[in-house]
């Protein structure tokens, strides 16, 4: 961690002690060296810390992006002045040099030096008044404005202070540096300059040939005062600055430009010259990266001879590739990703012999990939993934044995996969997926083996191919990620030899036989997938898949294994989702599961699975998921549970639950509950009103996330079978506004809660094949997003509410099998559904059946509703006569405990005597409620 900073006090004794050395420097050379300079120098250094860890504490994503810029700009970071001695001349020090004949410090450069500190403004660093070159960059100068003594340094001509954490606005005093001829500020954290600095930088620093400011706030300056700038400029970097309203279309007609770099100022917006108004014949680096550009690339693009890297990525251009850039014969970077280009690729993009990137994903290019892309001998990068493409993959891109990276994934390829890519000796990431690919895989690639070592990512996922798969698959050394789902592989799954892979997918296939054993070689093991569509994976889970423990995602889903789950899966401390369902495994849920686990997601819907639930599962604070329908577990309604905070997804269908399900037992229970579906169990008793009270997440409609999130992660989306609009479905995506109740088929008893009201979200209600009595709550109107409502095959009576009428999205409604009675309200959705949606209710009448109403039945109106109990229970009648009865009763007691003092008898008559009475007037508050 190095030298500790000196304190504020000391750092000012120090400058006014370098001061005199200066001013009188005989009366201190036998304190210090000779050189006063060198003194300055020492002060200065030990004014901060040597951190070679020197990142402050920032914003997650500014941390990660000072992570790695500073990686990569500090690739061979030291502390250089660890090496500094006072009893050296200063000259001779690390990062120092000296003017020969005045001995004066001309250049300091103490980059990637593990700095750390503040510089202030009475730093001994402004003592050194004749530097000429400054270079801080790569350090940690956090908390630091860039003190306005910077602008002190007359004859500089070099300044760089980038990658330091400065922040705040850039001091006026900068642009008194008129000498300068190269000012880097870039890539500071929240560093701003405002107009009047900006006005004098660009009419004073006429020398300037380098402007570096990325990631500078500029959104206050004008894009066209850009112009203005020095006509000697060869670099101006402006990335990222949110340079807002329209770009000069003359920018690169700056005469001596050679790098310009306007990318990612997402607010800018413009078009490019059709003529080439004198371009800079000097231009090499062009970034417009996500410039909100208009209409197709011009033809004048082709006379830039000079530029060696092209970056249009994101900038909205339209139409074909002009022919033209076929004429950038020295370019070695071409970036035309993410925009709407049409047409095949032109021919005479195989003329640019000295290419060694060249990016075209995401637009809607045609037709077959040239072969002359062939000629493209020196290109290590090609990415033309999600495009339009067609026909086979020509083999000519064998000749390319420079590649290590070519993605042709989401294109329409068809055809064989060509030997020729397996034969490139550099090749590391392989990317073909979701084409139409057919035909086996080569069985034997011998004499091939040595020179695809390299492999590191293959991915031939969603084609069309067939065959079993090759041993040389799982024998590649480097090999990490292996994509092979969505094919029509058969056979059975080799031995594991490559104990470097990191991520397996070889689900939606034709698989057999056993896992092997071999699994267990697996150590960097992240992401294991084997599921779903017509594998028959058969026989036991290995033991020996607890040697994986570096697993995050199992996924052995829609199989046929059986045995048991191996215990250690649920001690695996960064497994997060643990998808076995649909298999035929047996005996009980592991009973421990560890404090501090990951698991987010765990799955064992569809097995033969019994005994109780482990309490244990109450460690799963990250929990999101939990399905476990279609089992036979037994018990009781596993109310432990509610205390996981972030539970969206609770599925216990088809077990063998029973009992009632009692008060919660903590204050808030469920709070991020959206699906729950306990049906086709033999729970009985009320509906839990006190849990519908809580359940936050259905109240609340966030209408901004309709249809933009799902849950699950990059990995894994999160996919779930619901009994959804009368079919049992498969959801392969969950979106987080999806929300349902189930709780059919069981042995509930008594009224539906009016609270159901307050669940605003709900998009399903299943409430049918119980013994609920009552009404039918006129709150289920407020269920404005609901979309289905089956209440089928119970005991309600009353009339249909005309409040459900309103619901503007209901789909499907089962009001089956129940005692309703009146006229079916008319309108909107009502109008239609069918008779299957009212039969059996001998009372009801009007349409769509063919019992037709009396002329005395009115058209139910909220007036003419039944009168609902209010949540306690009770209507205003009953709560009227109890008034009265209360107040008589209560005088006598009254008087009699008044009189004899308090016994017990009469305490317990009168609580008995209440008790009765209440029960007396709910009970003939309810019969007068239904009488018509």
């Amino acid at each position: 961690m190095g030298f500790c900073c000196l304190t504020y006090n000391y750092q000012l004794f120090f400058f006014f002690f370098c001061l005199l050395s200066l001013l009188f420097p005989s009366s201190f050379s036998s304190s210090f060296s000779s050189n006063p300079q060198c003194s300055a120098l020492l002060h200065f250094n030990n004014s901060l810390c040597l951190d070679r860890d020197n990142s402050p504490p920032l914003d997650s994503f500014a941390s990660s992006f000072y992570y790695r810029s500073n990686i990569h700009m500090c690739d061979n970071s030291y502390p250089k002045t660890g090496s500094w001695k006072e009893d050296k001349d200063c000259c001779s020090w690390d990062g120092v040099e000296c003017d020969n004949a005045t001995r004066h410090v001309i250049g300091l450069d103490l980059s990637c030096s593990w700095l750390n500190g503040s510089i202030h403004s009475n730093s001994s660093l402004f003592l050194l008044r004749h530097l000429r070159s400054l270079n801080l960059a790569g350090n940690s100068f956090n908390p630091s404005l860039i003190s306005s003594e910077f602008g002190n340094f007359e004859t500089l001509t070099h300044l760089n202070l980038s990658y330091s954490y400065f922040s705040g606005k850039i001091p006026y005093e900068i642009s008194q540096l008129s000498s300068l001829v190269s000012l880097d500020l870039s890539y500071n954290y929240l560093l701003i300059i405002e107009t009047p600095v900006w006005k004098r930088v660009v009419d004073n620093l006429t020398l300037l040939r380098e402007l570096l400011l990325d990631w500078t706030d500029m959104s206050s300056i004008r894009p066209n005062s850009l112009m203005n700038l020095s006509s000697s400029l060869t670099t101006l970097s402006l990335h990222d600055c949110d340079l807002r309203g329209k770009l000069e279309n003359n920018i690169l007609c700056l005469p001596n430009i050679q790098t310009l770099d306007l990318g990612y100022n997402f607010n800018l917006e413009g078009s490019l010259p059709n003529s080439n108004c004198n371009f800079s014949s000097s231009l090499k680096f062009l970034d417009l990266f996500e410039i909100r550009f208009s209409g197709e690339l011009p033809d004048s693009i082709g006379s830039l001879k000079s530029l060696n890297h092209l970056n249009l990525q994101y900038c909205n251009f339209t139409g074909s590739i002009p022919t033209s850039l076929g004429s950038l014969t020295q370019i070695t970077h071409l970036i035309l990703s993410s925009n709407n280009f049409i047409g095949p690729i032109p021919a005479l993009l195989g003329n640019l012999t000295q290419i060694t990137y060249l990016d075209l994903f995401e637009n809607k290019f045609t037709g077959p990939i040239p072969s002359s892309l062939g000629n493209l001998t020196h290109i290590t990068y090609l990415n033309l993934y999600e495009n339009m493409f067609t026909g086979p993959i020509p083999s000519s891109l064998g000749n390319l044995t420079q590649m290590t990276y070519l993605d042709l994934s989401q294109n329409s390829f068809r055809g064989l996969l060509p030997l020729s890519l397996l034969n490139l000796p550099n090749l590391s990431t392989l990317r073909l997926y979701n084409n139409q690919l057919v035909g086996p895989l080569p069985s034997h690639i011998c004499p091939q083996l040595d020179l695809i070592f390299h492999l590191i990512r293959l991915s031939l996922s969603s084609n069309s191919l067939n065959g079993t798969l090759p041993s040389w698959l799982f024998s590649l050394p480097s090999l990490e990620m292996l994509g092979l789902d969505d094919n029509e592989f058969i056979g059975e799954i080799g031995e594991f030899k490559c104990n470097s892979l990191d991520y397996l997918d070889l689900g939606y296939n034709k698989l057999q036989g056993s896992i092997p054993r071999s699994i267990s070689r697996l150590v960097n093991l992240t992401y294991l997938y084997f599921f779903v569509s017509n594998n028959s994976l058969t026989g036991e889970i290995p033991f020996l898949i607890c040697n994986a423990s570096s697993l995050e995602v199992l996924d052995l889903s829609h199989n046929s294994l059986s045995g048991m789950i191996p215990k250690c899966l649920a001690n695996f401390s960064v497994l997060s989702v643990l998808d076995l369902r649909m298999n035929k495994l047996r005996g009980t849920i592991p009973a421990t599961f560890a404090k501090g686990n990951k698991f987010r997601n765990i799955n064992f819907n569809g097995n033969q699975l019994e005994g109780q639930l482990p309490r244990s599962l109450a460690n799963c604070r990250n929990l999101e998921v939990l399905d476990l329908g279609n089992n036979k577990i037994n018990g009781t309604f596993p109310y432990w549970l509610e205390s996981l905070l972030k539970l969206r997804v609770l599925v216990l269908r088809s077990n063998r639950f029973q009992g009632s399900i009692s008060n919660p037992k903590t204050k808030f229970p469920f709070p991020n509950l959206r699906i729950i579906d306990i049906s086709n169990n033999q729970f009985s008793g009320s509906l839990p009103r006190k849990y519908f009270k809580y359940l936050k997440a259905m109240m609340n409609v966030d209408e901004s996330e309709v249809g933009l999130k799902y849950m699950g992660d990059y990995y894994y989306q999160d996919s779930l079978n619901v009994m959804m609009k009368g079919l049992y479905i498969e959801l392969v995506r969950i979106q987080t506004v999806f929300t349902t109740i189930d709780f059919s088929n069981n042995r509930f008893i008594g009224e539906m809660p009016k609270i159901l009201g307050r669940l605003k979200s709900l998009k399903g209600l299943n409430f049918s094949h119980n013994n609920l009595t009552g009404y039918i709550p006129s709150s289920l109107g407020n269920l404005t997003n609901l979309e289905w409502l089956d209440l089928s095959f119970n005991k309600l009576s009353g009339e249909i509410p005309m409040q459900l009428a309103e619901l503007p999205w209901l789909e499907v409604l089962d009001l089956s099998h129940n005692q309703l009675i009146g006229r079916i309200p008319l309108g909107k959705q009502f109008n239609t559904f069918d008779n299957d949606s009212y039969m059996e209710n001998l009372g009801l009448c009007g349409f769509p059946l063919s019992r037709t109403c009396n002329n005395g039945t009115k058209q139910p109106t909220p007036s003419t509703l039944q009168k609902e109990e209010p949540e306690n229970g009770f209507g205003w009648q009953a709560v009227s006569i109890g008034y009265g009865c209360g107040v008589i009763f209560g005088t006598l007691m009254g008087y009699l405990m008044f009189k004899f003092g308090k016994p017990k008898w009469i305490v317990r008559m009168v609580i008995l005597e209440q008790h009765i009475m209440l029960r007396r007037l709910k009970n003939n508050a309810y019969k007068r409620g239904g009488r018509k």
